[in-house]
């Protein structure tokens, strides 16, 4: 368990320990989220990448790419497509 103190300003110091295992930096954000009356706080970064990974979850199947190949086939397509615009 770890504890902080909240200065004046409403402000604390993250434990070491704590950034660490929330892979925080200096300038990073953080997000702050309810669940069921517990309040808890997160890396904002990663939990916006987590939240478009679950997005974006079986897209590629849904789109019949089954490989890497495929991908880059559709990026070479879609650059074409844009240079045609041009």
């Amino acid at each position: 368990m770890e504890i902080a103190k909240i200065t004046s300003k409403g402000q604390l110091t993250v434990p070491v320990d704590i950034r660490r295992k929330l892979n925080l930096s200096t300038g990073d954000k953080v997000v702050f989220v309810e669940d069921e009356g517990r309040i808890y706080f997160e890396n904002a970064a990663l939990l916006a990448f987590n939240k478009i990974q679950e997005a974006f979850e079986g897209e590629a199947e849904r789109a019949g790419m089954k490989n890497d190949d495929d991908v880059m086939d559709m990026v070479k397509d879609m650059r074409r497509e844009k240079r045609a615009q041009v």
